[in-house]
This record gives C-alpha cells, structure tokens and sequence, in this order.
C-alpha cells in the first residue's frame, strides 16, 4: 500500500417525498459494502457535473426520475480497493422525486421511505447518516422533516461543480442535464450491457 491515494468523484441523491426519506439495500454481490442501507449514490463519469451524475445514479439505481433541490454538501472518506487507497471525493443533493415507482435492478435489494428517526434502525451507518443530515438542515429527530425556519440549506441553488477529470480539456456546461430520454435509462438490458 505504498502507492499514492487515488481519487474518485461521487453525487448523491437524497430524495425526500412526504416527510420521508428514500434509501436503499445494496446488493449482497456488491464489492464495496455489499447489503448496506445508504442513499443512491455513485461515481460521476468522465466530464459529467455532481448534479447530472446525482440524477444519473437516481435513475439508475431506483429507476426514479428527480429534481436537484439544492446542493447540500460535500464529504469526504477513505477506502482500499484492489489494494490501492482511495480518497473519495462525494457531492451531496436534496432531490424532489419526479415519479414513485421504484424498480430496482438487484432482485436482492430493497428500498424503503423512512422518516427520519427511523434511519438508524433500519440500519443506516454513521456516513449515509450524516449526508442525510445534511440535505434536512441538520435535524434527524422524532419530528420529521426540518420545517420552513430551519430549512436554510434547502434554499439554495446547487454550488457548481464538474469532476476534476475535465481539466484540462474543455470545461463542461455548468447547466448541462441529462437527455430526458436515453436507451440505457429505459431498457434495463442496454444498461447492464453499458455498465457490464
């Protein structure tokens, strides 16, 4: 382990539909934290902004459609992969869901809308609960979600942000979004060809 930190760029999408908070149980066949409970979360592909790739990975994951709220956040963890460390670079958003049916694409996972309280007993860890954290203001408590007056992080327009492997090449739009209909999000076949 006396190779340099390499650096990978995540997003995260923390969905909130009626006072309720989407997470979901990775697949037991994952490397990397196989059946944890977390928020959909990935790394962002080459040139793609932290919200694009939020929303990319919503869609991917849950099969949900969303809408960036706000940018939340930024966080940070190590990991070991392949030998090598990893520091992990993760932008974090609020996300309004634009439909509500989940499909998911491991039939040994699972989703759940959580009030807030009962995140950590579902089994959220320590990280995913601070992301949550995050999108709701800062409160996880009995009462739900933050309301108007404590809301502050909820109000503000996404901080920009492009993965660092644009530079030096060309600097990608700022408000660039994904294609409202591309092939691999609408046939799950073409998307495990795409990411297989």
């Amino acid at each position: 382990m006396n190779q340099p930190a390499a650096h990978t760029y995540l997003a995260s999408a923390v969905v909130v539909h009626n006072a309720r908070v989407l997470i979901v149980r990775r697949s037991y066949s994952e490397r990397f934290l196989p059946g944890a409970w977390g928020v959909p979360c990935g790394k962002l592909e080459r040139g793609e902004s932290a919200a694009s790739g939020a929303l990319r990975e919503l869609k991917e994951e849950t099969g949900l459609l969303g809408a960036i709220i706000a940018h939340t956040g930024s966080s940070a963890f190590l990991s070991d992969y392949q030998g090598r460390r990893v520091r992990n670079h993760q932008e974090n958003f609020a996300v309004r869901p634009l439909t509500l049916d989940v499909v998911l694409p491991s039939a040994d996972q699972a989703y759940l809308w959580a009030r807030p309280s009962e995140l950590a007993e579902v089994g959220v860890d320590a990280y995913n609960m601070n992301v949550i954290r995050q999108a709701l203001g800062g409160r996880l408590d009995a009462s739900g979600l933050p309301g108007p007056a404590v809301a502050g992080p909820l109000r503000f327009a996404p901080a920009p942000f492009n993965s660092p492997k644009t530079v030096p090449g060309r600097r990608v739009r700022q408000d660039r979004r994904p294609a409202p209909v591309e092939s691999w999000a609408v046939d799950p076949a073409a998307r495990r060809r795409r990411y297989s």
